[in-house]
């Protein structure tokens, strides 16, 4: 490998400084950080050998978006991940704008990174020019070298019309014996529209066709596509800008939505059925997927949100993941529920079977903290609505509730410890024929997940209220009847 370039250097320099002088205490437990700065969306979340590499966006010198890194760490487990340094920079004339978001595929015992590389330049007619083309770098797990044929796709391939400005964020895989890649678009309608291309061997590139296009129907631009076969059927992702609140189903702004259907391989054909939300909380944005060596489906994603930005001033770093999600397909429906390796890391156990509560609050001994895995089983007889303060003290509290009538679960931080104007609910149907409705609660200092009816439904959701308030309160309108068991988690070595 060649020596890192000037840029590259410098950012790994930085990041090494910055992380000798970081505070952990101040880091969620068991969730992706930046090694310090600004991150964004997930990228190349792949296997390689026997390890798990996720990178993301990143811009390591200030806590805002600036030109685009890649951020790298590795894991085994899904839970402890280890920092690696900064793989790529923005340091060649095609992406010195940015090293946008790309995803990861392993190919005889190399590690590549596809990406969109991002130019932008005053022309001598005096007009400015930006284009969006897609790039490759090959590495060993820990160090990328560019290849001399970047950028190996552009936008010329592509159908009449079609933007070479917002042409982005390449999911590529491997199948029989070929490479295959993803790309979002945008038509000549200002629509978001999926481009397939093949290769043989990941630099030289065919165009074969539109597999989808939105037509001005669920947002603009879709960004982040992900595509794979589960559970007998083929999952389409991504995340549309631009998009209007249509009920609870989806909100205004950026969206993460997901489509069940079939493929046809031989046609390159797919046929979808309809959209649907894949987190219904304030934070999540343009997931991705990786398989693993057990054959499950895991996904990851931006637990943060473009329009509500609410960092403290005196943080070093902003933006992580959520918490890793095996997925299913359950009735043509996405089922996610945090990867089974959580339950290596739980360090204590608090269980309360069948409390009663009838229009009052309680705490219960021992249920407390800010680093968790809680599930809470509810009685629906006789229940109005069932609430849970979390990070709470006498000034501080985000609420869950559960409205039983309305089939609502909703999120509030508006008393978190807010002092910008953001936006603090967010509701989500919950509805089951059952006698009981379930929660599965996990926190981690900042992040909220939750995870209701067995994983039917996900909402995810960010808060900054001060670490010191530990605080949780169970309420009741009506009777409730419920079940508690909380698993501490505790800080990683």
């Amino acid at each position: 490998m060649k020596k890192p370039s000037e840029k590259l250097a410098k950012a790994i320099a930085y990041e090494a400084k910055k992380k000798q002088e970081r505070d952990e205490n101040k880091r969620p437990a068991f969730h992706v950080t930046p090694t310090t700065g600004w991150c964004n969306d997930p990228n190349g979340f792949s296997r390689f050998g026997d390890e798990y590499h996720l990178f993301y966006q990143y811009y390591p010198y200030e806590n805002k978006w600036g030109p685009m890194h890649w951020g790298h760490c590795k894991t085994k487990d899904f839970i402890k991940w280890e920092e690696l340094p900064c793989a790529m920079a923005p340091d060649m004339e095609y992406d010195g704008q940015g090293c946008f978001s790309g995803t990861a595929v392993e190919h005889e015992e190399k590690h590549i990174l596809m990406y969109t590389s991002v130019l932008e330049k005053d022309l001598e007619d005096g007009t400015h020019m930006v284009r969006q083309t897609q790039s490759i770098a090959i590495g060993d797990g820990e160090t990328y070298e560019k290849v001399a044929e970047n950028p190996v796709i552009t936008a010329d391939c592509l159908p009449e019309g079609s933007s070479p400005v917002d042409f982005r964020d390449p999911k590529i895989w491997k199948e029989d014996g070929k490479f295959f890649a993803l790309i979002g678009s945008k038509a000549e309608d200002g629509s978001g529209q999926l481009a397939l291309f093949t290769s043989e061997d990941a630099i030289h590139w065919n165009y074969e066709k539109m597999i989808d296009q939105c037509k001005n129907r669920y947002g603009k631009m879709w960004e982040c596509p992900d595509f794979f076969a589960l559970d007998g059927r083929q999952v389409l992702i991504v995340s549309p800008q631009f998009m209007r609140a249509e009920g609870l189903e989806f909100h205004n702004g950026n969206n993460s939505i997901y489509f069940t259907g079939d493929y046809d391989k031989e046609t390159m054909t797919y046929t979808r059925g309809d959209a649907r939300q894949v987190d219904y909380g304030m934070d999540f944005y343009a997931p991705q997927t990786v398989e693993t060596t057990d054959g499950r489906r895991v996904m990851v994603a931006w637990l943060q949100s473009w329009d509500n930005f609410m960092t403290p001033e005196d943080m070093d770093w902003t933006g992580l993941m959520t918490l890793p999600r095996e997925l299913h397909v359950e009735d043509d429906s996405l089922v996610q529920l945090p990867v089974r390796e959580i339950e290596n890391y739980y360090t204590g156990e608090r269980r309360y079977e069948k409390v009663t509560l009838e229009n009052q609050s309680a705490e219960l001994d021992g249920i407390t903290g800010r680093s968790f895995d809680m599930t809470v089983e509810v009685k629906k007889e006789d229940l109005e609505g069932f609430s849970i303060l979390l990070a709470c003290d006498d000034e501080n509290y985000t609420e869950l509730y559960y409205n039983r009538y309305q089939e609502l679960f909703t999120v509030d931080r508006t008393y978190s410890g807010l002092v910008r104007d953001v936006i603090c609910s967010r509701s989500m149907k919950v509805a089951n024929d059952q006698d009981t409705i379930t929660f599965r609660i996990v926190m981690d200092k900042y992040t909220i997940e939750v995870f209701a009816n067995d994983g039917k439904q996900a909402m995810t959701t960010l808060i900054y209220t001060d670490l010191k308030s530990q605080g949780i309160v169970f309420s009741s309108d009506g009777k409730a009847t419920f079940s508690v068991t909380q698993h501490t988690i505790a800080m990683l070595e």
